[in-house]
C-alpha cells in the first residue's frame, strides 16, 4: 500500500495520461496562467465483484491513506454497484469505485472474466502500484467481442485493466469559467467531442451536481492475435452546488453517473 496520497495520485495521473493525451491539452484550455486552478474533483476505478479483485480490495488502498466511505450507488441496467470514498482533507480528490455484478451476467461473460482474473497474481492486488498496473492478462479479439456484445464495461476492463478511467476537473475551482456550459463550449470550440448520452450536461442545480465529459481517447490495444485502437479514458467536468448548510454537495448522482460510464463506449 502507498504511504503517501500524493504519490498515489501522481502515479494514477501519469498512467492515465499514457492513454489519454487529450487531458494535457484540456488543462491548457481550462487553466489560468496565473495559478494552477485545474483541481481534481474525483477519479473513478472499475473492477469485477470477484473476491480477489472486488471493490473492497481497491478501496483498501485508499482506506489505508485516511479515506472513509461516502455513499453507495446501484446501476441496475448496467449491472454495476459502486461506492465513493472521501478524505477529511477537502483538497484531496474523491474516489468512485464500481464493480460489475457477475452473477447478473451470462455464463459466457462470467467464464471469460474469471479466466482473466485467474491470471492476476494474488500479491499484485495489494502491491503499491495495483491501482495503476493496467492489465494482468492476455486476451484475444474474439473474447473481447463477446464481452463487448453484452457489457461495454466488461469489455473496457478486459483491455485496460486497473487504472483511473477518468479524472475530473472541479469547475468550482476554475478562475476563467463559472458555468459548466462555458467549459463545454470552450472544449467544443477546441474540437473535443463530448458525451451527449443523457444530454451534454447530466444533472441539475436541483440535485446539487452537474457533470459533463469528453468521449474517451482511443489508444492501441495488443491482443494475442493482433492490435487495434479502442476507447481508453476520458476527462470529466463537475460543478457542485451548496447544500442547505452552505457546504458543497460531496456525493454523486446515480442517474448522471450512469450516463458518464458511456464515455468509454465503442463508437
Amino acid at each position: 500500500m502507498h504511504s503517501n496520497v500524493k504519490d498515489l495520485f501522481d502515479n494514477l495521473w501519469q498512467n492515465y495520461l499514457d492513454v489519454t493525451p487529450s487531458a494535457e491539452k484540456i488543462h491548457q484550455i481550462l487553466g489560468s496562467t496565473q495559478q494552477d486552478d485545474v483541481i481534481n474533483d474525483h477519479i473513478a476505478l472499475r473492477t469485477f465483484n470477484i473476491d480477489k479483485v472486488g471493490l473492497d480490495k481497491l478501496a483498501a488502498h485508499f482506506l489505508a491513506l485516511g479515506y472513509t466511505e461516502g455513499g453507495e450507488y446501484h446501476f441496475e441496467a448496467k449491472k454495476l454497484y459502486a461506492k465513493h470514498y472521501e478524505h477529511q482533507d477537502p483538497s484531496l480528490p474523491k474516489v468512485f469505485i464500481s464493480e460489475l455484478l457477475l452473477e447478473k451476467c451470462s455464463p459466457e461473460l462470467q467464464a471469460i472474466v474469471r479466466q482473466l482474473v485467474d491470471q492476476i497474481p494474488a500479491e499484485a492486488v495489494t502491491a503499491d502500484n495495483f491501482l495503476y498496473s493496467g492489465r494482468h492478462w492476455q486476451i484475444d479479439q474474439a473474447s473481447y467481442e463477446t464481452l463487448l456484445a453484452e457489457s461495454e464495461y466488461a469489455a473496457w476492463m478486459s483491455v485496460w485493466g486497473y487504472r483511473a478511467n477518468h479524472f475530473t476537473v472541479s469547475v468550482n475551482a476554475l478562475s476563467n469559467f463559472e458555468t459548466l456550459e462555458s467549459v463545454n463550449q470552450a472544449l467544443k470550440d477546441a474540437g473535443f467531442a463530448l458525451n451527449t448520452s443523457g444530454g451534454e450536461i447530466k444533472g441539475t442545480p436541483e440535485v446539487l451536481l452537474e457533470q459533463s465529459s469528453t468521449l474517451a481517447d482511443e489508444a492501441p490495444v495488443h491482443f494475442t492475435d493482433g492490435s487495434r485502437n479502442i476507447p481508453s479514458c476520458f476527462y470529466e467536468f463537475a460543478r457542485r452546488y451548496p447544500m442547505a448548510n452552505g457546504q458543497l454537495y460531496g456525493g454523486f448522482v446515480a442517474a448522471s453517473a450512469d450516463k458518464i460510464f458511456e464515455s468509454t463506449n465503442v463508437r
